[in-house]
Formats: structure tokens, sequence, C-alpha cells
């Protein structure tokens, strides 16, 4: 399929919503040539067009504004990724990470989740802003209903990622803000009840899937909004509406059923399937694969990241930016499916042998074979600890990443050929461990909660779940594979906090690991602090609103508690 370019398209660069309609067209005598004017965008359907293709990226969620680097609706993942703020790992040099592990979380100082409140309500802003106009463009009607169908999408896209960061949201509906408004009108400020968040964006995808077409055609290109896309994004919501944090902790049986239906109707879509090339692969693959459901695809023109150079280690000329955590490295199980345990001299003694295959695919770790030599951590001596020759970006954790990144393309990336890797929105194999979830607190471990979590360990090289698990103990196992097999994919964040398990696991400290290589060759392993100060509140399960959105609403917007 034709690749296109949605990172970089005629309008890329100008499109905000206010320019557009709030400049007077008299203002200057001479029309300027770096920006187009809205009626150019509204009578030229390519660019009309084009306009709707970068909304999907238009408002990036990276660590700063103005990161070139960054992706569209996911994380800051060419630095600081979303998992160095989880027990996942830790950002080497901070990076904006630090200040939400170790609990300094505040309105003045979101970190790495700085503008994400506000970035998602101008990105609204200017979808509401093309929905409102598009017919003035004169499409057809079957492109006009495709291209409508996607900006729902991105918009429902927006206001799942609200909902799940702060909780109740301001619904503007199709409104579009103008420059002469009342800034001050409550409408603006009107946090509704989750659960009302939630049916508007269900709304809204409902809306999207009926329009949206079942494949991206070659007309259409990859990276766009599938029918498949906006279900599984569906699903995704209520799963997270069923959890005990969307419900006062208390379990809603009704609505865990709805998630599972949901999900069950993307499996039973048939258009997707385990990629059974790897599970390194499906990540690293150039092109699509049967897992993909929505992903944002690599593009030569386009921005594109770093993870070889950001996160590969030390010694090889990275700069070992999100380094895994002892607490993830312990959670992978031996290759039979037994829990590891420091208590089993054999295991401890050989703590990186006979593990879970996708530990070796996910991390690097002392004696682990990567490109052209094996990682050294160890010290004295270790080419990728302390004592290598280039110890500013040593990792703290004993461990460097390996998920994602590609052997065969350089880590020093002059010339700008690494860094080539699409970044997975939504996959099938999340889909199946939200429907085993889903399915399990609805009815319990029945035959197609086994089956969902059977197909993923069966593809990673893991053996069967036991047979009669209690529902209770399914939920374990069903919480344990998606820390598993979903590490590093922006799930941690959410899963720790829509369990409400994220006082516990997030107040537990951040441990690594250190290898001594004693004089006869042996090796001591010593687990270590990692980061100190990893703390986690009650408050923390949302993210505070900005101090200046709260103060320019002349504290009509609502803070969330604690803050």
């Amino acid at each position: 399929m034709k690749k296109v370019n949605i990172m970089k398209s005629v309008v890329g660069f100008m499109v905000l919503g206010a320019i557009l309609t709030g400049c007077e067209k008299d203002f200057l005598d001479v029309e300027p040539t770096s920006v187009l004017s809205d009626a150019a965008v509204f009578s030229d359907s390519t660019l009309f067009e084009n306009y709707v293709i970068n909304r999907y990226v238009g408002v990036r969620l990276g660590n700063k504004e103005g990161d070139s680097n960054q992706p569209g609706f996911g994380r800051g993942f060419e630095y600081g990724m979303w998992s160095s703020i989880t027990d996942e790992s830790i950002y080497n040099n901070d990076d904006n990470t630090w200040i939400i592990q170790q609990g300094g979380l505040s309105p003045e100082n979101l970190g790495i989740a700085g503008t994400l409140w506000a970035r998602s309500y101008r990105s609204i802003r200017e979808i509401n802003y093309a929905l409102e106009r598009i017919n003035e463009v004169g499409m057809s009607d079957t492109r006009t209903n495709r291209l409508i169908a996607e900006l729902k999408f991105i918009r429902a896209f927006r206001y799942l990622d609200l909902i799940r960061n702060y909780g109740k949201v301001v619904l503007i509906g199709d409104r579009v803000s103008q420059l002469n408004d009342n800034l001050q009108d409550p409408f603006f400020f009107d946090r509704r009840p989750i659960q009302e968040g939630v049916d508007y964006t269900v709304a809204q995808l409902d809306e999207a899937i009926a329009g949206l077409p079942s494949s991206n055609s070659n007309e259409y290109g990859e990276g766009r909004a599938t029918k498949g896309a906006a279900m599984a994004l569906k699903a995704r919501l209520l799963l997270y509406a069923a959890s005990p944090l969307y419900n006062d902790g208390a379990s809603n049986t009704q609505k865990w059923a709805e998630a599972a239906a949901a999900n069950k109707a993307v499996m039973d879509l048939g258009t997707y399937s385990l990629y059974q090339g790897g599970y390194d692969k499906l990540f690293t693959t150039e092109g699509s694969n049967s897992e993909y459901i929505f992903a944002r695809f690599y593009n030569l023109t386009a921005l594109h990241l770093a993870l070889e150079i950001a996160n590969g280690p030390n010694g090889y000329g990275g700069w070992g930016g999100n380094v895994p955590l002892q607490n993830l490295v312990d959670d992978y199980e031996m290759a039979d499916g037994s829990t590891f345990s420091w208590d089993n001299p054999t295991q401890a003694a050989a703590p990186y042998d006979n593990r879970d295959p996708r530990f070796y695919q996910t991390i690097l770790f002392n004696g682990a074979a990567y490109r052209e030599r094996n990682v050294e951590t160890f010290r004295p001596g270790g080419l990728d600890s302390q004592d290598g020759p280039s110890n500013w970006n040593t990792t703290k954790s004993g461990y460097y990443l390996r998920k994602f990144l590609r052997d065969d393309l350089p880590i020093i990336n002059p010339w700008g050929i690494a860094g080539v890797q699409n970044w997975i929105y939504i996959r099938y194999g999340e889909v199946l461990l939200n429907y085993a979830e889903a399915q399990n607190e609805a009815v319990g471990p029945d035959a197609s909660v086994y089956a969902a979590i059977n197909a993923i360990r069966e593809r990673a090289g893991m053996p069967d779940l036991p047979t009669g698990l209690s529902q209770s103990d399914m939920r374990d196992k069903i919480r344990h594979e998606r820390r598993i097999e979903l590490a590093f994919e922006e799930h941690r964040f959410y899963d720790v906090r829509r369990w409400m398990i994220a006082d516990e696991i997030e107040n537990t400290p951040a441990y690594g690991m250190d290898v001594t290589k004693n004089s006869d060759g042996s090796l001591t392993y010593t687990r270590k602090t990692a980061l100190t100060g990893k703390s986690f509140q009650t408050k923390h399960y949302w993210l505070p609103i900005p101090r200046t959105e709260i103060q320019a609403s002349n504290n009509q917007l609502e803070q969330n508690p604690g803050y």
C-alpha cells in the first residue's frame, strides 16, 4: 500500500484554527507566501484533505512544545518514554520524568505530561473547525463522509486521552471557539462526569465506525483510521470505563460485559491476527502486518524517531535513555511458566537463564548478545558500565532497552537512516488481552478467556496457563500477561491506575542491579535502588490540570482533588 506522509502535509505548518478564523483579510496588504488562507484550504479538496490528515499529528504529545521528532497520538518516546513514569523503567537523565516518579507532580509542574490538556483541546478545536466548514469544499458525498468519520475518530482519540488522564472532561461538542467569544463563559469550563465523557466518546466512535472503510486502499494509504481502528479504540475505552477507578473502586459486571462484547466484535472481524514472525520483529519489520490495527508509519520525509541512539547502551555509542527496572525483570517467568525467585539458589546464580523469551526480546542485560559483542554492565571493567569509555550515560538500573531497536541500523545516526520503526498505537494482541480481562470480570475464566491468553503465550513460546483457575487467580494471570506482553507500549501507567493498585506498585522502590565480576570470573548480583524517592499519593490517580488553565478560567475550571 502507498504510504501517505501524515507528518508533513501542505498545510501542516499553519493550520491553527485561530489563524484561519481570527485575522482580518485586509490586515496586511501583502499576501504571505509561507501560509495558506482559510479560503484557499476550503476551496481546494486536496488542501482540505491534507488539513484533515495533519490532524492525526497536528498536536504532538511529546516532552515539550515544539519537539520535532515526536509522533502524534503517543507520548514522547524518542527520549523520555511514558514507561519511565512507571515501574517499567526510569529515564537515565530525567527528561521531565523524575518529578512524576518521585511524587512531585503538581499543577505548576507536570513533567513529561505538561501540555496534554491544552494540546488536546487545541486539536479538538481544529477538528471542529474542519467539521463546521467541510461542506464548503465541494467534494463527493463518499469523500466527505470518509473525512467526517476520520475527524470524529481523531476527536474521540483526544477525548479518550483526556478521560484516562484527567477523569472528568469539558465536552465542547461541535462548537468552534472564536476570538470574539466570551472566554469566561462557563460552557468552556464545565467538567462533566466521567461516564458522560465516556458516553459521548463512544457515540463519536460509533459514528466514525459507520463512515470509515474496512481497510485503507492505495488511494488513502497507511496510517489513517479504519473501521477496525475505531472499533478497537471504542473497546479500549469501554475496558477503562469498566475498571475500578472509573466506578468508585467497585466492579460493574454490566460494564465489563459491554467491554468484552466490544473487544469480541474486533476479534470477530477476521481482519487481524497475531503476527507469527516473532515478537521482536512485530515492532521492527518495515511495513504493516496482520497485528496492526492503528499505527503511525515511518516515512522518509516525515518526522521519525531516534530510538537506537536514544536508548542504545553507552558502550555502543548510545545515550542509554529508558533503562528497564529490576521490578520488571523479576516479573518475567521462567521458560516453563514458573515464577522466578531470588530465593531459588539455581535461579539466583544465573538470573538471566531460561526466562520467558520476551525477556530477551525486550531487555538488554549483562551478557546479552547485542550487535558485535555481549553487553557488559559488570564492574570492574565492563564496557557498558560506569567503568566504560562513555560513562556519562551509563545505565542507572543495570539494564538497557532492546524492544523496538533494530540491530541492522546504526546507533549513531548522522544521516537520519536509523529510527525508521513504525509506532503501533493499537494492535491485535492488546485486543485479546482486553477481551480476556473484561470477559473474566464479567463471567469468570471461561474457555474463551483461556483461548485469548494462551494465544498470546503460545506466540511468545510460553506454555499455556494451568486449567482450573479461579476468577481471582485468572485476574492475576491476565494482569501479569499485560505487564509482559505490552511492556513499554504506554499501557502500564494507565493499567495500575485503573486497577487502583498504583498506591502499592508506584510506592515500591525503583530497583536496579549491580553486577560485580569477581577475580575468579564469577559474577555477584546485588539489588540496588536505581532512583531514590519514588512516591505515589492518592491524588496521583489523575493528572492535575495545569495551573495556567485554572487561572485562565478565572478559577471556574475545577481542579482534580488533592492539587
